[in-house]
């Protein structure tokens, strides 16, 4: 097949492509009416079709004679746990909790947050919820209470699933007394929290509104799947704002199952069947896409790894994943891979398994750099293809499509766009710009099915970040430029937000921290380069008149409350104390400034500055505490 006539026919005609991909999913009313608007005058997708994600990702394949296959392999090196989950079993647990759910009175519309490890039943709880028409909101387990707390204020859970506890390296981590306090805090407060004991021998306090999740299931009557409209929102899920409150996304029913089904055949080259791997956390897009919804759509079995890269119990873990389940297709972010370099450069690990089953190395999450790129490829003999996507999209924009045809491979761009995603680069007048000169990642409307639909309760805010600024395109907030031969290559965010493992963190809500400690007078918080996680959070510190680092431990304390209201994700943990920071004569902080100097970049000296001296009282700082690319 030819990847620029098929590209183009989804471009020029989206009607149609569409609906022959549409075609190929088991839909209970097939849509007649392709493309419309809603009531905002925003794109949707089969408006009149319906359809259940949860009966296509098991009830289908059970129907056509794969009830035996299996569907999900959990395989947990921290609790040295392995489980084979067959498509009629995950039926099971699936329709019997849906069941549970109906029963404490959670209907077609309500909310429901799910703050799980990542367990099978974190599974469970995601397609018992789309399969009654609950939309479900999963929020990292990684997030401390008062994050939680926020969304359970946004989206007004009727129920919260939770368990008692998740595992990291050497130490528990107590969901359940997390739950407790972020409902403590919140305003809203859930009827239920449902609770998995893993039986771990930790303790869980009781409260009146629990409900035991195994009692749940066991009395449970097992529910069918309800037929749902396309349009009905499937999840809500979370993603950092640059004015530090979350932004939560909304994704349809009917356009992403059609984009999904897709993207696992031609983006990653996947056939039913197959095994595949991402290596996330349901807690993020790549976990809601492509650990639970895509694999199980398209028949996949999917890998539910509950560990890291490293230390559980060493660098040669996903090595071993990937030959013992004969995974195909596997997909990690850069951090991942810079990881199992940086403990095992020689790739020495590596050559102790039989990794014939891999075929390709997907990446993505953050930009990957060259050399981790080369590296990969090196090591594992298979293409290592780096892609681009947002929580936004909910499926890849740029990618390499492999189940198209496979293109040579440019270290340091995301290859082509996606099917769909009429990609553009613009100045700040939205006009195209020409090849190798940066500008602004857009997407022409509409985008393709699969996409976000809104922001939860905040259509406004949806307008004003995505749509506004580029009138008829989709503004991704990320800058780029295009190559001579279409290859798209992506520099990375034009606001705050950070990329810090392929988690996307906003440094306006460290901020906001930081300046609430009670000796700061002012700060800057910022994302510089990080060798092995990509970026990292620095925060810069103007310590009221009077106090002193002798009188007490501020740098230690000021991330140690980063830590406790963001969580241990955002890896916060460089304070430095400075006299000033470089504003314009407006008052505005200078933080790309800040960020360059610290990652040794080129960089100009803004003509706004009110006093240019600072530069060097900085870099001095800088290399005397050696902060970013010094260390």
């Amino acid at each position: 097949m030819n990847y620029q006539e098929f590209y183009q026919k989804s471009i020029e005609q989206p009607e149609v492509f569409w609906q022959e991909q549409a075609n190929q999913l088991d839909w209970h009313t097939k849509p007649k009416t392709i493309l419309s608007k809603d009531q905002n005058k925003y794109y949707q997708w089969f408006e009149d079709g319906k359809l259940n994600l949860s009966y296509l990702c098991i009830d289908k394949h059970i129907h056509d004679g794969f009830g035996d296959q299996n569907a999900i392999i959990y395989d947990s090196p921290v609790t040295q746990k392995k489980q084979h989950i067959t498509f009629y079993e995950l039926r099971e647990e699936v329709s019997k909790l849906a069941g549970g759910l109906q029963q404490l009175g959670l209907q077609k519309g309500d909310t429901c947050i799910i703050y799980m490890p990542m367990i099978p039943q974190a599974i469970y709880a995601m397609l018992a919820c789309v399969r009654i028409g609950v939309i479900h909101s999963v929020v990292f387990g990684g997030f401390a209470p008062h994050e939680l707390a926020i969304r359970i204020d946004d989206c007004k859970p009727k129920a919260v699933i939770t368990a008692s506890n998740g595992i990291e390296i050497k130490r528990i981590i107590p969901y359940k007394p997390f739950v407790d306090e972020a409902i403590e805090k919140a305003t809203h407060k859930p009827e239920n929290v449902i609770v998995f004991d893993r039986k771990l021998g930790v303790e869980i306090p009781q409260k009146k509104y629990d409900v035991d999740y195994t009692s749940l299931v066991e009395n449970a009557l097992s529910i069918e799947a309800i037929p749902l409209k396309a349009t009905h929102p499937s999840y809500i899920l979370y993603t950092s704002g640059t004015t530090g409150t979350p932004k939560g996304i909304i994704r349809d029913t009917g356009g992403y199952a059609t984009a999904l089904k897709f993207s696992m055949k031609y983006v990653y080259g996947v056939e039913e069947g197959d095994t595949y791997w991402a290596a996330s956390d349901v807690g993020w897009v790549v976990g809601h896409s492509y650990i639970v919804y895509g694999p199980l759509l398209h028949r996949n079995t999917t890998i539910l790894f509950e560990g890291k890269p490293i230390k559980t119990p060493d660098a040669s873990t996903f090595w071993r994943v990937i030959s013992e389940h004969k995974v195909k297709v596997m997909f990690t972010a850069p951090t991942a891979i810079r990881a199992i370099k940086k403990e095992d450069p020689e790739g020495k690990l590596l050559a102790k398994f039989d990794m014939s089953c891999l075929k390709y190395q997907f990446l993505a999450g953050e930009r990957c750099d060259v050399a981790t790129l080369n590296w990969t490829k090196e090591k594992l003999n298979v293409p290592v293809i780096d892609h681009w996507w947002q929580t936004e999209s909910g499926w890849p924009m740029l990618a390499n499509m492999v189940g198209v045809a496979l293109q040579p491979i440019k270290a340091g761009s995301a290859s082509f766009p996606v099917c769909g995603y009429d990609i553009h680069i613009v100045n700040e007048a939205g006009e195209n710009v020409a090849a190798n000169s940066e500008g602004y990642v857009v997407a022409k409307l509409p985008l393709p099915p699969g996409t976000l639909q809104n922001l939860w309760g905040n259509p406004e805010r949806f307008q004003k970040g995505y749509l506004e600024r580029f009138p008829n395109y989709y503004f991704s907030g990320d800058g780029g430029y295009k190559d001579e031969d279409g290859y798209v290559f992506i520099t990375g965010r034009v606001d705050d937000i950070i990329n810090v493992a392929g988690h996307r963190l906003s440094t306006a809500e460290m901020e906001e921290v930081v300046s609430s400690h009670k000796s700061v007078a002012e700060c800057a918080v910022f994302g510089v380069h990080c060798e092995i996680k990509g970026q990292k959070p620095l925060g810069l510190v103007i310590l009221k008149s009077g106090e002193s680092l002798e009188k007490n431990n501020i740098q230690q304390e000021i991330i140690q409350e980063v830590r406790q209201e963001i969580g241990a994700v955002a890896s916060f943990k460089d304070v430095l104390i400075v006299n000033r920071l470089p504003k314009t004569r407006s008052g505005k902080i200078l933080r790309k400034l800040l960020r360059n100097i610290a990652d040794k970049n080129e960089y100009k000296i803004p003509s706004t500055i009110d006093d240019v001296t600072i530069i060097n009282e900085i870099q001095a700082i800088y290399k005397d505490h050696r902060i970013g690319i010094y260390k």
